[in-house]
Protein backbone atom coordinates (compact mmCIF):
# COMPACT_ATOMS: atom_id res chain seq x y z
CA UNK A 1 0.00 0.00 0.00
CA UNK A 2 1.41 3.35 -1.03
CA UNK A 3 2.08 5.83 1.81
CA UNK A 4 0.12 9.06 1.67
CA UNK A 5 2.00 12.30 1.04
CA UNK A 6 2.97 14.40 4.04
CA UNK A 7 1.18 17.75 4.59
CA UNK A 8 4.39 19.58 3.58
CA UNK A 9 4.76 17.58 0.34
CA UNK A 10 1.10 18.21 -0.50
CA UNK A 11 1.52 21.94 0.11
CA UNK A 12 4.60 22.05 -2.16
CA UNK A 13 2.71 20.31 -4.97
CA UNK A 14 -0.18 22.77 -4.68
CA UNK A 15 2.04 25.87 -4.83
CA UNK A 16 2.30 27.43 -8.26
CA UNK A 17 5.63 27.39 -10.07
CA UNK A 18 6.82 31.00 -10.42
CA UNK A 19 10.11 30.36 -12.23
CA UNK A 20 10.82 27.25 -14.30
CA UNK A 21 14.29 26.69 -15.78
CA UNK A 22 14.55 23.91 -18.34
CA UNK A 23 17.86 22.63 -19.79
CA UNK A 24 19.35 26.12 -19.62
CA UNK A 25 22.66 26.69 -21.40
CA UNK A 26 24.52 29.99 -21.40
CA UNK A 27 27.62 29.92 -23.60
CA UNK A 28 29.84 32.91 -24.32
CA UNK A 29 31.72 32.91 -27.62
CA UNK A 30 35.49 33.41 -27.62
CA UNK A 31 37.23 35.11 -30.53
CA UNK A 32 40.88 35.41 -31.52
CA UNK A 33 41.85 39.08 -31.79
CA UNK A 34 38.17 39.90 -32.21
CA UNK A 35 37.74 37.88 -35.41
CA UNK A 36 38.12 34.10 -35.57
CA UNK A 37 35.94 31.82 -33.51
CA UNK A 38 37.95 30.23 -30.65
CA UNK A 39 35.30 28.23 -28.82
CA UNK A 40 32.77 28.88 -26.07
CA UNK A 41 32.85 29.44 -22.34
CA UNK A 42 30.10 27.06 -21.17
CA UNK A 43 29.15 29.01 -18.03
CA UNK A 44 25.78 27.29 -17.59
CA UNK A 45 25.44 23.94 -19.31
CA UNK A 46 22.17 22.08 -18.91
CA UNK A 47 20.56 23.39 -15.71
CA UNK A 48 16.97 22.45 -14.82
CA UNK A 49 14.98 23.39 -11.71
CA UNK A 50 11.90 25.34 -10.65
CA UNK A 51 10.96 27.72 -7.86
CA UNK A 52 7.50 27.65 -6.30
CA UNK A 53 5.42 30.55 -5.08
CA UNK A 54 6.65 31.68 -1.68
CA UNK A 55 9.67 29.35 -1.75
CA UNK A 56 13.29 30.25 -0.99
CA UNK A 57 15.97 28.16 -2.67
CA UNK A 58 19.76 28.42 -2.54
CA UNK A 59 22.20 27.91 -5.42
CA UNK A 60 25.57 27.03 -3.88
CA UNK A 61 29.03 26.62 -5.36
CA UNK A 62 32.57 27.97 -5.39
CA UNK A 63 33.73 30.88 -7.56
CA UNK A 64 33.66 30.07 -11.26
CA UNK A 65 30.92 27.45 -11.06
CA UNK A 66 28.41 29.50 -13.09
CA UNK A 67 26.20 30.93 -10.32
CA UNK A 68 26.54 34.54 -11.47
CA UNK A 69 25.90 33.70 -15.12
CA UNK A 70 22.80 31.77 -14.08
CA UNK A 71 21.60 34.71 -11.98
CA UNK A 72 22.19 37.29 -14.74
CA UNK A 73 20.33 35.15 -17.25
CA UNK A 74 17.36 34.86 -14.89
CA UNK A 75 17.45 38.67 -14.60
CA UNK A 76 17.40 38.84 -18.44
CA UNK A 77 20.85 40.44 -18.56
CA UNK A 78 22.12 37.50 -20.64
CA UNK A 79 20.20 35.59 -23.29
CA UNK A 80 20.02 31.79 -23.08
CA UNK A 81 22.02 29.96 -25.71
CA UNK A 82 19.59 27.07 -25.38
CA UNK A 83 16.78 26.09 -23.02
CA UNK A 84 14.16 28.29 -21.41
CA UNK A 85 13.43 30.43 -18.39
CA UNK A 86 9.69 30.74 -17.77
CA UNK A 87 8.05 33.25 -15.44
CA UNK A 88 4.43 32.54 -14.53
CA UNK A 89 4.34 30.03 -17.38
CA UNK A 90 5.67 32.44 -20.05
CA UNK A 91 9.05 32.20 -21.79
CA UNK A 92 11.09 35.25 -20.76
CA UNK A 93 13.10 35.15 -24.00
CA UNK A 94 9.89 35.81 -25.96
CA UNK A 95 8.91 38.97 -24.05
CA UNK A 96 8.53 42.17 -26.02
CA UNK A 97 9.73 45.50 -24.56
CA UNK A 98 6.51 46.09 -22.59
CA UNK A 99 6.42 42.57 -21.15
CA UNK A 100 10.12 42.80 -20.26
CA UNK A 101 9.55 46.04 -18.31
CA UNK A 102 6.75 44.35 -16.41
CA UNK A 103 8.92 41.29 -15.77
CA UNK A 104 11.73 43.41 -14.37
CA UNK A 105 9.31 45.24 -12.09
CA UNK A 106 8.27 41.85 -10.66
CA UNK A 107 11.84 40.64 -10.09
CA UNK A 108 13.87 42.26 -7.30
CA UNK A 109 17.66 42.12 -7.19
CA UNK A 110 19.84 42.32 -4.07
CA UNK A 111 23.48 42.93 -5.03
CA UNK A 112 26.54 41.54 -3.31
CA UNK A 113 28.38 44.83 -2.72
CA UNK A 114 25.97 47.39 -1.23
CA UNK A 115 28.38 50.32 -1.48
CA UNK A 116 29.11 49.66 -5.15
CA UNK A 117 25.39 49.14 -5.86
CA UNK A 118 24.29 52.55 -4.53
CA UNK A 119 24.98 55.74 -6.53
CA UNK A 120 27.10 57.95 -4.24
CA UNK A 121 25.63 61.22 -5.58
CA UNK A 122 22.01 60.36 -4.67
CA UNK A 123 20.33 60.62 -1.30
CA UNK A 124 18.70 57.51 0.14
CA UNK A 125 15.27 58.95 -0.66
CA UNK A 126 16.23 59.54 -4.30
CA UNK A 127 17.75 56.06 -4.62
CA UNK A 128 14.53 54.44 -3.41
CA UNK A 129 12.31 56.77 -5.42
CA UNK A 130 14.10 56.09 -8.72
CA UNK A 131 12.48 52.66 -9.45
CA UNK A 132 9.05 54.16 -8.78
CA UNK A 133 9.70 56.98 -11.25
CA UNK A 134 10.96 54.53 -13.89
CA UNK A 135 8.00 52.27 -13.10
CA UNK A 136 5.51 55.04 -13.88
CA UNK A 137 4.35 56.04 -10.37
CA UNK A 138 3.56 59.70 -11.11
CA UNK A 139 2.16 60.79 -7.77
CA UNK A 140 4.88 62.34 -5.61
CA UNK A 141 2.79 61.70 -2.52
CA UNK A 142 2.47 58.01 -3.34
CA UNK A 143 6.21 57.73 -4.01
CA UNK A 144 7.06 59.34 -0.67
CA UNK A 145 4.66 57.02 1.13
CA UNK A 146 6.09 53.91 -0.52
CA UNK A 147 9.66 54.98 0.19
CA UNK A 148 8.84 55.46 3.88
CA UNK A 149 7.03 52.13 4.02
CA UNK A 150 9.97 50.29 2.40
CA UNK A 151 12.42 51.85 4.84
CA UNK A 152 10.30 50.82 7.80
CA UNK A 153 10.10 47.26 6.50
CA UNK A 154 13.89 46.96 6.39
CA UNK A 155 14.23 48.59 9.82
CA UNK A 156 15.73 51.90 8.70
CA UNK A 157 13.75 53.78 11.30
CA UNK A 158 12.74 56.44 11.76
CA UNK A 159 12.90 57.11 7.99
CA UNK A 160 13.39 60.84 8.58
CA UNK A 161 16.85 60.08 9.99
CA UNK A 162 17.98 58.44 6.73
CA UNK A 163 16.19 59.99 3.74
CA UNK A 164 18.59 62.94 3.35
CA UNK A 165 21.75 60.92 3.90
CA UNK A 166 24.12 59.64 1.23
CA UNK A 167 25.35 56.02 1.04
CA UNK A 168 28.83 56.81 2.44
CA UNK A 169 27.18 58.10 5.61
CA UNK A 170 25.72 54.66 6.41
CA UNK A 171 27.28 51.48 7.78
CA UNK A 172 27.63 48.41 5.57
CA UNK A 173 24.60 46.78 7.16
CA UNK A 174 22.51 49.94 6.69
CA UNK A 175 23.62 50.19 3.05
CA UNK A 176 22.50 46.61 2.45
CA UNK A 177 19.12 47.42 4.00
CA UNK A 178 18.79 50.24 1.45
CA UNK A 179 19.62 47.78 -1.35
CA UNK A 180 16.95 45.40 -0.03
CA UNK A 181 14.42 48.24 0.28
CA UNK A 182 15.10 49.21 -3.34
CA UNK A 183 14.61 45.59 -4.43
CA UNK A 184 11.25 45.50 -2.60
CA UNK A 185 9.96 48.94 -3.57
CA UNK A 186 8.03 47.69 -6.65
CA UNK A 187 6.41 44.87 -4.66
CA UNK A 188 8.07 42.04 -6.61
CA UNK A 189 6.91 38.42 -6.76
CA UNK A 190 10.41 37.06 -7.10
CA UNK A 191 13.76 38.07 -5.59
CA UNK A 192 17.31 37.22 -6.64
CA UNK A 193 19.81 37.72 -3.81
CA UNK A 194 23.43 37.51 -4.99
CA UNK A 195 25.73 36.75 -2.03
CA UNK A 196 23.81 39.38 0.00
CA UNK A 197 25.91 39.01 3.17
CA UNK A 198 29.40 38.16 1.87
CA UNK A 199 30.58 41.80 2.09
CA UNK A 200 29.19 42.36 5.60
CA UNK A 201 30.66 41.91 9.05
CA UNK A 202 29.90 38.57 10.66
CA UNK A 203 27.93 40.35 13.39
CA UNK A 204 25.24 41.54 10.95
CA UNK A 205 25.06 38.62 8.50
CA UNK A 206 22.44 36.60 10.39
CA UNK A 207 20.49 39.81 11.01
CA UNK A 208 20.29 40.56 7.26
CA UNK A 209 19.39 36.95 6.41
CA UNK A 210 16.60 36.97 8.99
CA UNK A 211 15.34 40.27 7.55
CA UNK A 212 15.22 38.71 4.08
CA UNK A 213 13.44 35.66 5.47
CA UNK A 214 10.82 37.84 7.20
CA UNK A 215 10.22 39.81 3.99
CA UNK A 216 9.97 36.58 2.02
CA UNK A 217 7.33 35.19 4.37
CA UNK A 218 5.32 38.41 4.80
CA UNK A 219 5.19 39.11 1.04
CA UNK A 220 4.98 35.45 -0.05
CA UNK A 221 8.11 36.03 -2.15
CA UNK A 222 9.90 33.44 -4.21
CA UNK A 223 13.65 33.81 -3.67
CA UNK A 224 16.84 32.50 -5.26
CA UNK A 225 19.71 32.92 -2.83
CA UNK A 226 23.12 32.74 -4.56
CA UNK A 227 26.01 31.86 -2.24
CA UNK A 228 29.28 29.97 -1.85
CA UNK A 229 28.76 29.47 1.89
CA UNK A 230 26.68 26.49 2.98
CA UNK A 231 26.76 27.69 6.59
CA UNK A 232 24.22 30.45 5.84
CA UNK A 233 21.62 28.55 3.83
CA UNK A 234 19.87 27.03 6.85
CA UNK A 235 18.80 30.53 7.93
CA UNK A 236 17.03 31.23 4.71
CA UNK A 237 16.33 28.41 2.26
CA UNK A 238 14.01 25.45 1.86
CA UNK A 239 15.94 23.63 -0.87
CA UNK A 240 19.60 23.67 -1.95
CA UNK A 241 20.97 23.24 -5.47
CA UNK A 242 24.73 22.59 -5.57
CA UNK A 243 26.44 23.85 -8.73
CA UNK A 244 29.80 22.82 -10.16
CA UNK A 245 31.36 23.76 -13.52
CA UNK A 246 28.07 24.85 -15.05
CA UNK A 247 26.02 21.85 -13.86
CA UNK A 248 23.80 21.13 -10.87
CA UNK A 249 25.35 18.11 -9.13
CA UNK A 250 23.00 17.75 -6.14
CA UNK A 251 19.48 18.91 -5.20
CA UNK A 252 17.60 18.45 -1.95
CA UNK A 253 15.82 20.00 1.00
CA UNK A 254 18.08 21.93 3.34
CA UNK A 255 18.25 19.52 6.28
CA UNK A 256 18.23 16.54 3.95
CA UNK A 257 21.28 17.79 2.08
CA UNK A 258 23.20 19.23 5.03
CA UNK A 259 22.70 16.17 7.22
CA UNK A 260 23.31 13.64 4.44
CA UNK A 261 25.39 15.14 1.59
CA UNK A 262 25.76 12.66 -1.26
CA UNK A 263 28.01 14.16 -3.94
CA UNK A 264 31.76 14.24 -3.17
CA UNK A 265 31.80 17.93 -4.13
CA UNK A 266 29.01 18.78 -1.68
CA UNK A 267 30.92 16.97 1.07
CA UNK A 268 33.99 19.01 0.19
CA UNK A 269 32.03 22.26 0.33
CA UNK A 270 30.76 21.38 3.79
CA UNK A 271 34.32 21.02 5.09
CA UNK A 272 34.91 24.65 4.18
CA UNK A 273 31.97 26.07 6.10
CA UNK A 274 32.39 28.16 9.23
CA UNK A 275 29.98 25.98 11.22
CA UNK A 276 31.68 24.86 14.47
CA UNK A 277 30.85 21.21 13.88
CA UNK A 278 33.30 18.55 15.15
CA UNK A 279 32.23 16.26 12.29
CA UNK A 280 34.07 18.55 9.87
CA UNK A 281 37.37 17.23 11.24
CA UNK A 282 36.42 13.73 10.13
CA UNK A 283 35.67 14.78 6.54
CA UNK A 284 38.41 17.39 6.08
CA UNK A 285 40.58 14.85 4.26
CA UNK A 286 37.93 14.76 1.51
CA UNK A 287 38.62 18.36 0.48
CA UNK A 288 39.83 17.92 -3.12
CA UNK A 289 43.04 19.49 -4.43
CA UNK A 290 43.17 21.53 -7.61
CA UNK A 291 40.93 24.09 -9.25
CA UNK A 292 37.57 23.91 -11.02
CA UNK A 293 37.95 22.80 -14.65
CA UNK A 294 38.08 25.11 -17.62
CA UNK A 295 34.61 25.97 -18.85
CA UNK A 296 36.05 26.30 -22.35
CA UNK A 297 37.30 22.69 -22.46
CA UNK A 298 35.56 20.85 -19.61
CA UNK A 299 36.72 17.27 -18.96
CA UNK A 300 34.85 14.30 -20.38
CA UNK A 301 32.46 12.44 -18.13
CA UNK A 302 31.74 13.91 -14.71
CA UNK A 303 33.32 17.36 -14.52
CA UNK A 304 34.37 16.77 -10.93
CA UNK A 305 36.28 13.55 -11.61
CA UNK A 306 39.79 15.12 -11.88
CA UNK A 307 39.47 16.27 -8.25
CA UNK A 308 37.47 13.34 -6.89
CA UNK A 309 39.15 10.80 -4.58
CA UNK A 310 36.44 8.18 -5.14
CA UNK A 311 36.02 8.41 -8.90
CA UNK A 312 35.51 5.15 -10.82
CA UNK A 313 38.01 4.80 -13.65
CA UNK A 314 36.47 4.01 -16.99
CA UNK A 315 33.09 5.36 -15.82
CA UNK A 316 33.36 8.77 -14.16
CA UNK A 317 36.05 9.94 -16.60
CA UNK A 318 34.11 8.76 -19.67
CA UNK A 319 30.35 9.10 -19.17
CA UNK A 320 28.47 12.15 -17.96
CA UNK A 321 26.35 11.07 -14.96
CA UNK A 322 22.56 11.27 -15.13
CA UNK A 323 20.50 12.30 -12.13
CA UNK A 324 19.89 9.58 -9.52
CA UNK A 325 17.45 9.77 -6.58
CA UNK A 326 18.81 7.70 -3.65
CA UNK A 327 16.05 9.03 -1.39
CA UNK A 328 12.77 10.84 -2.17
CA UNK A 329 13.32 14.47 -3.10
CA UNK A 330 17.12 14.15 -2.98
CA UNK A 331 18.81 13.98 -6.40
CA UNK A 332 22.50 13.62 -7.19
CA UNK A 333 24.47 13.41 -10.44
CA UNK A 334 27.12 10.88 -9.45
CA UNK A 335 27.88 7.36 -10.71
CA UNK A 336 28.42 6.16 -7.14
CA UNK A 337 24.62 6.02 -6.79
CA UNK A 338 23.95 3.95 -9.91
CA UNK A 339 22.15 0.86 -8.58
CA UNK A 340 22.69 -0.95 -11.86
CA UNK A 341 26.47 -0.69 -11.70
Amino acid sequence: MMASASPQETMEKERNVIVAIDDLRVWFELRRLGFGHAGYVKAVDGVTFDVHEGEAIAVVGESGCGKSSLMKTILALHKPTRGTISFDGKDVAQFDAKAMREYRSKVGYVQQDPYGALPPFMTIERILEEPLIVGGVKSKEERVQRVRQAMEEVKLTPPADFVEKYPHMLSGGQQQRVVIARAMIMDPKFLVADEPVSMLDASVRVEILKLLRNLQESHNLSVIYITHDLSTVSYFSERIFVMYAGNLVEKGKVRQLLDNPLHPYTKALLTGTSEPDARNAETFKELPPGEPPSLVNPPAGCRFHPRCSVMIKGVCDVNFPPEFEPEPGHQVSCWLYDKNA
